[in-house]
């Protein structure tokens, strides 16, 4: 974007978006402080507890009933685990071996997902890298058992995922992961991301590079002056792509946390299916899966308060139609709404909004699609069809930010 000016976007304090409590019936317990509450009402019976170190609290299950209790990969002593067996509990035990824990009950956070990656081995040895080297070796030998293991992880992770998102309206952006940092793109997307959350709208991605990297960068920047923007923009720029070093692209990212902590959260929904393309580190809640499909579709019908289109080539093109499929049928309820930015782009060169139209056409989805050229008119846009709230302080920017994405490519 040559030319852009500084915009008049306001920072919003850094606090976590409000979330609804979870309902009263919820039995899972995800952390030792729920577990010790629980424990203190003396019975464990009827709780799922997800994959909690209880070495310390073998006094404690010793003496405390857990009828239909289920312990998913949780830590005992042997006496503790016969226990609560006896007294009717299932015992799932943790899995030796496995670079990933598929009973966890929490998102991963980028810290997680790259950890060792200031060792001089970087990013190979990070559990995100070790985790795809199992993927690769396991996906297609035909075991069930690791079959399970991944259907069970990627159930856990969409389990945590909706406790995270209660009651958040939550905006997809979607895009090409091959979208170079540096680029005119990239800065646009970044722009589209921040204004985004500055609304008070939850940002999500697909979680990878490229345009989604640039939009939860973009999200992770809401809180601070827009000055810091520019000056991530230009550190990042220095690794423009993940290859052929994920390890030195992956650290920019982290040079950049390092250097502004505390940024706005967004969330990232990445897949070992294509882990040769490594998760961004601005998305501070990732909801990391093996299995694409089930990836694809809960990132589509999460987003709550609508999707924007990038430039982007077949993932971002299935992805146009995976969305207009249930808001064409209704089957998830009112049709959300559905912006493309780049007229162009959807029109001439990979024309899929001549078809979206063809399928809206007398449906109630009709007055839920629109086609932009530039990312500031997608937040417009966005606004008028009901995804998110109107410009004001807080979303408005300078007309020199207006911009026409540049095409990009995508999976």
């Amino acid at each position: 974007m040559s030319g852009v000016q500084p915009n008049s976007e306001s920072p919003t304090p850094h606090r976590p978006v409000e979330r609804s409590p979870h309902r009263r019936d919820d039995r899972e317990i995800e952390t030792l402080a729920a577990f010790d509450r629980v424990l203190a009402s003396g019975s464990l019976r009827g709780y799922r507890v997800q994959s909690l170190d209880l070495t310390g609290r073998t006094a404690a299950l010793l003496g405390t009933p857990a009828s239909d209790a289920v312990f998913l990969g949780c830590r005992m002593a042997p006496e503790a685990a016969a226990s609560v067996r006896a007294d009717g509990a299932l015992v799932f035990p943790p899995i030796p071996n496995l670079p990933f824990d598929p009973y966890r009950g929490s998102l991963y956070s980028p810290g997680e997902l790259f950890e060792a990656l200031a060792t001089d081995a970087g990013y190979a040895a990070t559990p995100d890298a070790l985790a795809y080297d199992w993927y690769q070796r396991t996906m297609s030998d035909g075991d069930i058992f690791a079959s399970m293991l991944r259907g069970i992880h990627d159930d856990a992770v969409s389990d945590a995922l909706d406790e995270h998102l209660t009651g958040a309206r939550v905006v997809g952006i979607m895009g090409g992961h091959a979208l170079e940092r540096g680029s005119d793109a990239y800065e646009g997307a970044a722009r589209l991301g921040r204004r985004l959350a500055r609304t008070g709208l939850t940002v999500a991605t697909g979680g990878g590079p490229g345009a989604m990297e640039a939009a939860n960068l973009g999200a992770y920047a809401a809180p601070f002056e827009d000055t810091m923007l520019a000056e991530s923009l230009a550190l990042l720029a220095k690794v423009p792509r993940f290859g052929p070093s994920v390890t030195d692209w992956a650290r920019a990212a982290f040079e950049v946390r390092d250097r502004w902590p505390d940024g706005g959260d967004s969330v990232g929904i990445p897949t070992w299916f294509y882990g040769h393309e490594p998760p961004n580190a601005f998305a501070a809640h990732i909801a990391k899966y093996f299995v694409n499909a089930v990836r694809e579709d809960g990132l589509l019908a999460r987003s709550n308060a609508g999707v924007i289109f990038l430039p982007g080539a077949a993932g971002t093109v299935q992805e146009i139609f995976d969305n207009a499929t249930p808001n064409y049928y209704g089957s998830r309820g009112e049709p959300t709404p559905m912006v493309l930015v780049d007229r162009a782009h959807w029109t001439e060169r990979l024309p899929a909004w001549p078809l979206l139209q063809a399928l809206a056409a007398e449906r109630a989805m009709s007055d839920k699609i629109a086609l932009v050229d530039s990312v500031e008119e997608a937040t417009e846009a966005l606004a008028r069809l009901g995804g998110a709230p109107g410009p004001g302080p807080a979303a408005s920017a300078r007309p020199s930010e207006a911009t026409h994405a540049p095409e990009t490519t995508s999976r």
